[in-house]
């Protein structure tokens, strides 16, 4: 027997039920809210709670002198001395502010990725917080779903490389020293799908979309060795999630081999009442256990009725016994039973939080995010120079908006606004109009606007979401852009002045009036602290864009959900000669609008070219204990150096069961100095061949397969091989 589980079962053999019980319930900072808050006071209102063992910590409570004293009282003055878990939702950045995940994920720069999750936890702890409710592994094909922000996009293969990034940098290399928190795998399962992208709404689905598609990022960042995961809110296939033993037991403690511990999500346990699949908190508490949910965010129902549950026989003992063991592995493994102030020093605090070191990263991480989408006849980068700039929109001087979504902790007037960081960089003469507020508009502000437009030579635009716009609980039935800045987009387009669009957003947008009419596009997403001196840095050319697509932007709502692993159909819109079909009536296609969406996944322009060649393999054919090598050559075509994201996807052509036309295997992100070229290899074996097939199971079927390399998925090279098995 380890000296953890010895440690564990012998404290364990002292606690009475209720004390048990009080392991497993995890209150909120802030009674008032229903969702995500914080406490920024010190609040006497859990003393008593800790004193007599009824809690396990608490969420979204933060500071390092409010949670010494918090530790202080559980380690001194409750009957065991059981330290605290101190939660919070750390999304992207405590007080240094990193762009919102979906703009992180537009860099596919892992290591940069892993870097920024490493800061957090470095400024999480500092304040004492050790539980962070990320990273969301939710794979987000729904654009009208608000949450997609908080996500890595629409892409399986990609989702799960970042979700594992952002574990390793949350829990870095040992959980228990003073810099690493405890990484949360949320939502288990599938709350990316709720029907008609409204959230929280069902899913229903059928197991191999579930195990195809939504499974393996969450298995991925299980895999990186996240110490827990979170239920969702959702009911998945009639049965809601934290309730569910296929999801909770079978696939994940049987299937995946997970060891860590389960914890729903905010008061879920409590909402399977409202689903209508118990008949009142008891019964939801007794099915929540016995499905393998070790802890109870916020509802109250484990410490209302897990003790009378498990006196009656109705929860056994040892089902108790082994989510409270759970809980207390994790606060063992966060070094917390050694050191209950481990997370609350307050010279760390003073030292580590929103230092000079990670301010220049979150810039980094801007700057890396940004996507041009659109640069006609080489407008960007502008040139410092004689000529009158004007920045226009609601966006364009807003400091609160550029931390995003899921930025509670953070200071609302600590970002740089799009404003300071043209001041701050250009010589130009750069003049300002707010020409509408984000969602309402008057006269007097449009005149304004083009009184300011009129006197510049190059118009910049400062349109897209607020903050409150995406998010939890922002689902959208319209993805454009508010009337009233589409109005002001077009009154400023009659001036005939060039025009820049910077597109804050936290989802793909519907913007086809744009996609037409300005000269350039950048997706500025919400960038953090630095976004303005990001911004500027992209747009007047000190960094080369480098960032693509992890979504798909439609071109309408009504194509929605759009995304790049769509299936062939019996009744493709191309014929198998890939002569168009727009003379053929029984085709899978749209009357008013084309099937290809507006910017496709991958996608991102560079201020320079590349060039792709040489596509080779190193074989016609292999089997399954060998791997496939497969070449091609970069070549930066232009004058300055540039970043290039390659873009590895595979085929099978004939399968068991349909298949995407596409799915990414593998990616590489490349630097290149102008003209220079670089060899670039993938490797590609059975495991990147896999399907599930009739019986669940993943496997590789022999057979012939396509790779695809590229830029993008729109513009591919391709060649065949054919797998064959021993």
């Amino acid at each position: 027997m380890s000296a953890k589980i010895k440690h564990l079962v012998e404290l364990m053999a002292k606690m009475t039920l209720q004390e048990k019980v009080g392991q497993l319930n995890f209150p909120v900072g802030d009674l008032f809210m229903t969702g995500p808050t914080m406490e920024t006071t010190q609040s006497d209102k859990f003393d008593d709670q800790i004193r007599e063992g009824k809690i396990t910590g608490i969420f979204n409570i933060y500071g390092a002198s409010y949670t010494h004293r918090l530790q202080k009282i559980a380690k001194e003055e409750s009957r065991l001395g059981i330290p605290l878990l101190m939660g919070a939702d750390v999304i992207h950045g405590l007080k240094t502010i990193f762009p919102i995940p979906l703009a992180e994920a537009a860099s596919w720069d892992l290591a940069l990725i892993e870097k920024t999750a490493r800061i957090a936890a470095i400024e999480s702890t500092a304040v004492g917080i050790n539980f962070n409710f990320a990273p969301m592994c939710d794979i987000g094909l729904d654009a009208r779903w608000g949450r997609v922000a908080e996500g890595a996009g629409e892409d399986t293969y990609l989702t799960g490389m970042i979700s594992a990034a952002r574990v390793r940098g949350f829990q870095g290399e040992k959980l228990s020293d003073a810099d690493t928190l405890a990484a949360c795998v949320k939502h288990m399962a599938a709350y990316g799908a709720p029907e008609g992208g409204r959230d929280y709404n069902s899913v229903d689905m059928s197991e191999r979309r579930l195990r195809e598609t939504y499974l393996p990022a969450y298995q991925k960042a299980i895999d990186a060795g996240a110490a827990t995961v979170m239920t969702s809110f959702n009911d998945l296939n009639g049965v809601p999630c934290t309730g569910n033993s296929f999801l909770l037991k079978k696939i994940l403690r049987e299937e995946w081999g997970f060891k860590g511990m389960v914890v729903s999500d905010w008061a879920s346990i409590s909402e399977m009442a409202v689903h209508g699949t118990a008949k009142d908190h008891s019964d939801a508490a007794k099915q929540a256990i016995l499905a393998g949910t070790d802890m109870d965010m916020m509802a109250d129902a484990y410490i209302n009725f897990l003790p009378g549950l498990v006196e009656s026989g109705e929860v056994p003992l040892e089902i108790l016994d082994e989510a409270v063991y759970n809980v207390l592995k994790l606060k063992y493994d966060l070094g917390l039973f050694d050191n209950a102030y481990l997370y609350s020093n307050e010279v760390t605090e003073q030292t580590k939080v929103f230092s000079a070191e990670h301010l220049a990263i979150s810039r980094e991480m801007a700057e890396k995010s940004i996507v041009l989408l659109k640069n006609e006849n080489q407008i960007l980068p502008l040139k410092q120079s004689s000529q009158k700039i004007a920045l226009i929109g609601p966006l364009a001087n807003n400091r609160p908006d550029m931390n995003g979504t899921w930025s509670f902790f953070a200071d609302a007037n600590a970002p740089v606004t799009m404003l300071e960081g043209l001041q701050n960089l250009s010589k130009n003469e750069v003049l300002f109009a707010e020409g509408c507020a984000l969602y309402e508009s008057t006269e007097d502000k449009f005149e304004e606007a083009i009184t300011v437009a009129s006197q510049a030579d190059v118009v910049i635009l400062a349109l897209g979401e607020s903050a409150v716009m995406n998010g939890e609980a922002a689902s959208r039935t319209d993805i454009g852009l508010p009337d009233n800045q589409l109005e002001l987009a077009k009154r400023i387009h009659a001036l005939g002045k060039p025009i820049i669009v910077l597109l804050s957003c936290g989802r793909p947008m519907a913007i086809p009036w744009l996609a037409q009419n300005a000269n350039a596009i950048l997706v500025t997403w919400a960038l953090g602290t630095e976004a303005g001196n990001a911004i500027a840095n992209v747009v007047y050319g000190n960094v080369n864009p480098s960032a693509k697509l992890p979504i798909t932007f439609p071109r309408n709502v009504g194509q929605v959900p759009i995304h790049y692993q769509m299936k062939n159909t019996g009744r493709p819109y191309l014929g198998l000669n890939n002569e168009p079909a727009s003379e053929r009536i029984y085709v899978s296609k749209y009357r008013d609008s084309p099937n290809s969406p507006q910017f496709p996944f991958g996608f991102g322009l560079s201020y320079t070219r590349f060039k792709y060649s040489g596509l080779e393999a190193s074989a016609d054919r292999i089997t399954n204990d060998e791997r496939l090598k497969i070449s091609v050559t970069i070549t930066n075509m232009g004058e300055r150096e540039g970043e290039e994201i390659v873009q590895c996807y595979i085929r099978d052509v004939v399968a068991s069961v349909t298949q995407p036309l596409l799915k990414l295997r593998k990616f590489a992100k490349i630097k290149l100095k102008a003209k220079a070229h670089q060899v670039v290899t993938f490797e590609i074996g059975r495991d990147d061949l896999l399907l599930v097939n009739n019986d669940m199971q993943w496997v590789a079927e022999a057979g012939e397969f396509k790779v695809f390399v590229g830029p993008n998925t729109l513009d591919l090279q391709s060649l065949n091989f054919e797998y064959q098995i021993n």
